[in-house]
Parts: structure tokens; C-alpha cells; sequence
């Protein structure tokens, strides 16, 4: 039986599955042409995809058809004001919108995160301080959407929202360690992940003598999960370079998500 991901097939889905594509594609509306140019300049030399928009309504269709990764959002906009932009773009979509604004009142900046908005940046600002904005946003949202995701291959589930492993449908109780290493050969499944990186994203990147301990938890994982730990089902092991998490053919979970 192949592997099969379950998970609220709307829009917040739509947008974690848009995530596996590098670079990172940014949405700029702003109807001044010299801001959307510094920004597009900027934003390229930075490695990211970019695609403008100089009022509401070519956002909202933009938003749509392009499916951006995150929005950089004027509100003095000459057909909709930002915060309708906003509104209506949450009816239909969860892409992390990053007010950038020259207005500087609470009032307005509350509006906006109240809307719906994820930041407000005011007007003007440094691309360092814009740059660690985006990382950040994107990384929270990305963050809370893994979280809903349910990973299944045969008779295993992985429940990373509530931390629920079940095998058929028992319960099945792991450490903390065990459970980190499981959740990180999900969100890569069916790729080879290294003993180094399962090292850094378990135990942290000063732990790099940590590799007998990885395949002390392994093993323990296998008797766990496994029907016969001998001849391993789910937990695969790449001699020399890691291991891997078997899942079939259908690529439907983002890959790369731990980078993002």
C-alpha cells in the first residue's frame, strides 16, 4: 500500500505543498513603480522569485493564479484599500501578507493584524529588517501547517499535530528522541536522510559524535514499529549514508520543509 498524506485539502494545504519548490516566490503590490522596483532588485539578489502587482484587483487574481509564498502588501492601493486586499484574500487563501506601509498609527497597524495581516512593516525600512520579516513569517506559518499534516504507509500513522504514532490502531508509545527522529524521517519521506542530519535536527548542531546514539534510537524505533525489526518494513537503512522512511510513489508531502 502506498504512502498517502491526509490533510484539510483547502487552501492552507494548497499553500505547504507550494512550498517544496526553491526559491521562495514573493507577491509585491504597491501601485509605485520605483518601490516595486527596489523591491523586485532587491528581493532578486536575495535568490527569490518575484511577481507585482499595482492595485487590489491584479493581486487578488495574482494571489489566485500564482499561488505566491508570501505577500508584501501597500494599503494606499488606487482601486481597494489594503485592507480589503486582505480580507478578501483570506477567504480563499493562507499565504503569509506582510503589511508595508508608510502609515504609522496603532490604529492602522492593529487593523491590519486584526484582518488578517501576519507583520507590518512601516515605511522606510532597511532590506535586512524586510529580509528577516519574510524568514520569519514564512517559517511561523510553515511552522503551524506541517503541524496538520498526517503522515500514513501502510499500517503506520504519524499524527504530527496531536504527536500521535498508531500502527494499525494501537497507540504507539515513543521518547521524545524517538519521536523527533520519526518526525524527521516523515516530513522527508521517501528520501535518504543523513546520519548527519538526523544528528543536527535531533540533538543539535554541536552534537557531532552523536551517531552511535542515532542507531541505538533507530533500532529501538524498529522494534516499535516494525513487524519484524530483522528485515525492516518502514525504517530503512542507506549503508554509509543514513536512512531512509519508506513511503510509494505518489509525491504528495513538500519536501525540504525543514530548510524552509
Amino acid at each position: 500500500m502506498g504512502r498517502t498524506f491526509l490533510a484539510p485539502p483547502g487552501p492552507r494545504y494548497l499553500w505547504v505543498r507550494s512550498m517544496c519548490a526553491q526559491p521562495l516566490h514573493v507577491l509585491i503590490v504597491d501601485d509605485e513603480p520605483h518601490i516595486r522596483r527596489w523591491l523586485r532588485t532587491s528581493l532578486k539578489a536575495h535568490g527569490y522569485q518575484v511577481i507585482e502587482a499595482a492595485n487590489g484587483q491584479d493581486a487578488l487574481t495574482r494571489t489566485t493564479t500564482w499561488r505566491p509564498d508570501v505577500i508584501l502588501l501597500d494599503l494606499d492601493l488606487p482601486d481597494l484599500h489594503g485592507l480589503e486586499v486582505i480580507h478578501r484574500a483570506r477567504e480563499g487563501s493562507t499565504v503569509p501578507i506582510i503589511v508595508v506601509s508608510v502609515r504609522t498609527g496603532d490604529q492602522e497597524k492593529i487593523a491590519a493584524l486584526d484582518g488578517g495581516a501576519d507583520d507590518y512593516v512601516t515605511k522606510p525600512f532597511s532590506m535586512e529588517e524586510l529580509l528577516a520579516r519574510i524568514r520569519a513569517t514564512v517559517r511561523h506559518r510553515l511552522h503551524a501547517a506541517v503541524n496538520e499534516l498526517v503522515f500514513r504507509s501502510a499500517a503506520l500513522t504519524v499524527d504530527l499535530g496531536r504527536r500521535v504514532v498508531l500502527m494499525g490502531q494501537a497507540e504507539v508509545k515513543l521518547t521524545p528522541t524517538q519521536y523527533e527522529l520519526l518526525r524527521v524521517l516523515v516530513l522527508h519521506a521517501g528520501r535518504v536522510v543523513t546520519h548527519h542530519h538526523l544528528v543536527r535536527e535531533v540533538w543539535g548542531p554541536e552534537a557531532v559524535r552523536a551517531t552511535p546514539c542515532l542507531r541505538v534510537h533507530i533500532s529501538q524505533l524498529r522494534q516499535k514499529l516494525e513487524p519484524n525489526p530483522a528485515e525492516p518494513r518502514y525504517l530503512l537503512t542507506e549503508p554509509g549514508v543514513g536512512y531512509r522512511l519508506r513511503a510509494g510513489d505518489a509525491e504528495t508531502m513538500p519536501r525540504r520543509l525543514i530548510q524552509r
